[in-house]
């Protein structure tokens, strides 16, 4: 009896102080987070109904477009293609950590021969189905499961990162068409005004209020917009053709509309600092790696603590006696068992440490995620408030250099200005409209970076 009552008292202690392997993983939210965003600028406000951080990639680009390219690089690209066999391949695995809760059953058939010293041989069968099942008291197998459905998670994660910036990708590739478009567009009008100044300046010349040297300067300067225009069209195709690989289709022209078309929600808010956890797929990652380390140190636990197995068979056999046409007689067995390990020559001990270990790893990873998640949030807001200054003096910019060049012209033809004048005033000209193109294509760019950084929308 008393052996009887160690064995239950050990048993309890045991199950007791091994509740802390039932456990399921628990977010610590970092103490960063408050504190993730600096310097919002006025025209973006934390809540409201448009956060970037929730809305679909349709409601942000809405060109048309734009929106038939995305979905054809839904469709087609390889990689997003390799994340969703990740994602089943994960699956797979979970169903079969879940069916690990379940008995093992098989079924196996013997039949054997035996002679002794040349007498009549012996035949016996015997058939049936065994089964053994391990009790999971101990949480191990438990732990082994939720540690699967992080994988999964994980693979869901890194199926939105490969998505979101599959996305963005594609509209920088788009509005990098637009914005090409529009300095071809620049670069085309200002060599048809070269045209014009130099018949205006042979005009002059012929009448003795210029020189041969105005005229070719002028030429020369026409030669350096059509070196311009020719390297445009050179970038135009290459971009045509990167865009076309993201995409997964052969090299074809991609219809587009014109920069100035180009309209985001007039009212945008960014969302709480607290939503980076859910929706950067990044963030989410590393978290699922930390909750599956964390599960990976429970496991490592449970291998200090008893493993209790149930089998048992049933069958027919003849091993008794008889004709191998003897149906026999019922073979029935069971059998339970409990090891508890004692010495294992240090493993359980290492392996414990290792897993430890990784969990902090994780963690700080984790950590470290969180802070890149923000500097990227400030990166993008920065650069479209500084985009927004510089296309407001852009516009005033333009448009004092286009009076200016109207009346050197002018002065020019009256006789109070000379070539040098007007030429300088086109080439600034030329130099501001394709710097406000540019500067156009940059406030574009840092809403794309914003909705990526803010996690892909949903």
């Amino acid at each position: 009896m008393k052996p009887a009552i160690t064995i239950i008292s050990l048993g309890t202690i045991a199950l007791i102080s091994s509740c802390g392997t039932y456990k399921t993983y628990e977010r610590t939210n970092p103490e960063i987070v408050d504190s993730l965003y600096i310097d919002i600028p006025s025209e973006i406000s934390l809540c409201g109904p448009t956060s970037i951080s929730k809305l679909s990639w349709r409601d942000i680009f809405t060109d048309p477009n734009l929106q038939s390219l995305i979905e054809t690089a839904l469709e087609n690209n390889t990689d997003l293609k390799i994340a969703k066999l990740r994602i089943e391949a994960a699956e797979a695995t979970l169903l079969s950590s879940r069916l690990a809760f379940l008995p093992s059953i098989s079924i196996g058939a013997e039949g054997r021969l035996s002679s002794y010293d040349g007498a009549k041989p012996t035949k016996t069968y015997s058939i049936g189905p065994s089964a053994s099942w391990e009790i999971d008291i101990f949480g191990k197998n438990l732990n082994q499961m939720r540690g699967k459905l992080s994988a999964l998670e994980y693979q869901k994660a890194y199926s939105q990162a490969v998505t979101s910036g599959l996305i963005a990708s594609v509209a920088e590739s788009y509005y990098s068409l637009l914005m090409l478009d529009r300095q071809l567009a620049i670069s085309r009008r200002t060599l048809d005004n070269w045209d014009e100044n130099i018949r205006t300046l042979s005009i002059l010349k012929r009448a003795g209020r210029s020189n041969e040297a105005a005229v070719l300067q002028a030429k020369a300067n026409r030669m350096n917009v059509e070196a311009s225009i020719v390297n445009l069209e050179r970038r135009t195709d290459q971009q045509t053709l990167a865009l076309c690989s993201l995409l997964g289709v052969t090299p074809k022209e991609i219809v587009r509309s014109t920069i100035s078309a180009v309209k985001f929600p007039e009212e945008m808010s960014i969302g709480l600092p607290l939503e980076l956890l859910n929706n950067r797929p990044d963030v989410r990652q590393a978290e699922m790696v930390l909750a599956e380390a964390y599960y990976a140190t429970n496991v490592a636990r449970s291998a200090f603590y008893p493993s209790v197995t149930l089998g048992g068979s049933a069958g027919w056999t003849n091993s008794g006696g008889g004709a191998i046409a003897n149906p026999g007689s019922w073979l029935l067995s069971a059998i339970g068992s409990l090891v508890q390990p004692i010495f294992n020559k240090g493993i359980n001990h290492a392996n414990l440490k290792i897993a430890k270990s990784k969990q902090e790893e994780a963690l700080l990873q984790f950590r470290q995620s969180l802070l890149d998640a923000g500097m990227e949030v400030n990166n993008a807001l920065i650069s479209w408030q500084k985009a927004k200054k510089s296309i407001e003096v852009d516009s005033k910019r333009i448009a004092t250099l286009v009076s200016a060049v109207d009346k050197t012209k002018m002065l020019m033809k009256h006789g109070k200005a000379n070539y040098l004048e007007v030429l300088t005033a086109q080439q600034n000209l030329l130099s501001a409209e394709l710097s406000g193109a540019e500067d156009l294509y940059d406030e574009i760019n840092s809403i794309i970076t914003l909705y990526h950084a803010l996690g892909g929308g949903r």
